[in-house]
């Protein structure tokens, strides 16, 4: 079992940072595979990034080069920081992880950008 619990959503102007945590519970967090989706009003949820066990990353194209992921499992955590942020990327943020057997989600932060 996984508990996924995310933060550091809120409201920023374009042009702003943010960076979201997703803290995890349960054991073998640095065997999973891990990732941030988004879903924003009327759309349907989207990859954004993802961080592999091995530290392997992708982005989604709209997001590249603005955004990074990063784990540190010491903390048995995942972070998503945000930059250069447009009001296209207003959605709210859920964390993921995929122990291969069962994929596990957290219950998402708001991001909202005014223009």
């Amino acid at each position: 079992q996984v508990q996924l619990v995310e933060s550091g959503g809120g409201l920023v102007q374009a042009g702003g940072s943010l960076r979201l945590s997703c803290a995890a519970s349960g054991s073998s967090f640095s065997a999973n595979a891990m990732g941030w989706y988004r879903q924003g009003p009327g759309k349907q949820r989207e990859l954004v990034a993802a961080i592999t066990s091995g530290g392997r990353t992708n982005y989604a194209d709209s997001v590249k080069g603005r955004f990074t992921i990063s784990r540190d499992n010491a903390k048995n955590t995942v972070y998503l920081q945000m930059n250069s942020l447009k009001p296209e990327d207003t959605a709210v943020y859920y964390c993921n992880a995929d122990t291969r057997l069962i994929v596990y989600w957290g219950q998402g932060t708001q991001v909202t950008v005014s223009s």
